[in-house]
């Protein structure tokens, strides 16, 4: 009893409004719904400084512990990472650009490098693709420019957080926070990696440091001849955790890809059944295109315009106390949301 009264929950009401399932499926430590009361304590004690410092956005608890779990539960390290994810978020226009980027290229882009989120694995997370085979950066940057290849990535990355990853988690009944990536190496060669590098360094960057503990599990297929000394430098700047999800795989991947993802869900190209009208990699289908399971995002939500506040001398005329209880107020909320 004593220690059961003792335990810190770290949710916050003001924070924590879901409305998919909040718990994960397996027992991890760590992972919502199966944390210690130490990991508890440490998410209120990290909540409680960003509010401190002036942060009130992302602070509810899913969030949070996936920066603590990121971080070892650093508490000290966590908020760096946070904190330094909220200064490139505002660099970066990160919260408009899924409301306003239009990446009306795409189609074209996609004949030199398609990326694209398809359907669900068994466990029901989203299924991530990439073809690097076709990359031709000569001819993509004709198109389009090396920014809004970025621009869109991170597009991508933010709807992942919404709506797709809770779509998923509503049909699976379960917390859903990762997906299931697929990186087709089919006609690259070892020569032509290097010229890629710089690109998907960025992206690994965005995604390592803005976007912590999204990766369930990535599938390399086709990977050439040699290609583990190339390897061995990606890891070079991925971190540990994320390269023990790493599967290369040859020419032969099917048995194991299908042992992850249905065959129904799975494109035809890579051994699967589906094959979507217009093509799979246009199509984003998946739960979040199901109207039972996906709700508006977040981010397409109308801003609420700022409040004018009343002129001093009308306040002070009305309660000589009132402008200081008001002020009062507006910090201890601040402090609080």
């Amino acid at each position: 009893m004593a220690a059961a009264a003792e335990k810190m929950s770290p949710t916050d009401p003001k924070f924590d409004q879901y409305d998919f399932p909040t718990t994960a499926p397996e027992a991890q430590s760590g992972h919502p719904g199966h944390t210690t009361p130490e990991q508890d304590e440490k998410v209120v004690k990290l909540r409680a400084e960003l509010l401190e410092e002036g942060y009130t956005e992302r602070l509810d608890t899913l969030s949070l512990l996936r920066f603590l779990r990121a971080r070892k539960f650093d508490i000290a390290a966590a908020k760096l990472m946070f904190t330094n994810c909220e200064k490139w978020r505002k660099t970066f226009g990160t919260d408009e650009l899924p409301a306003v980027f239009d990446y009306k290229e795409k189609a074209d882009v996609f004949k030199f490098y398609p990326q694209y989120y398809h359907k669900t694995d068994k466990d029901g997370r989203p299924v991530y693709i990439e073809k690097l085979g076709k990359i031709d950066l000569d001819k993509m940057y004709k198109i389009t420019t090396g920014e809004r290849m970025l621009q869109n990535l991170v597009t991508e990355y933010e709807k992942l957080a919404d709506p797709r990853l809770p779509a998923c988690s509503r049909k699976a009944g379960k917390l859903l926070e990762t997906c299931c990536t697929i990186m087709d190496l089919k006609g690259v060669g070892v020569t032509s990696i290097p010229s890629v590098y710089g690109y998907v360094r960025q992206a690994s960057d965005i995604s390592q440091n803005y976007y912590p503990e999204r990766l369930g599990k990535l599938y390399i297929i086709n990977a050439p001849w040699g290609f583990s000394s190339a390897f061995s430098f990606v890891k070079g700047f991925l971190d540990p955790v994320t390269v023990n999800k790493i599967h290369v795989l040859g020419s032969g991947y099917q048995k194991e890809l299908l042992s992850q993802i249905p065959k129904e869900n799975l494109p035809v190209e890579f051994g699967g059944s589906c094959n979507c009208e217009g093509g799979c990699e246009l199509s984003d289908m998946g739960p979040w295109q199901e109207s039972e399971w996906v709700r508006p995002p977040a981010w397409a939500a109308p801003k609420e315009a700022p409040k004018e506040e009343a002129p001093a001398a009308v306040i002070e005329n009305e309660d000589p106390g009132y402008e200081k209880k008001d002020a009062e107020g507006q910090e201890g909320a601040v402090a609080s949301a």
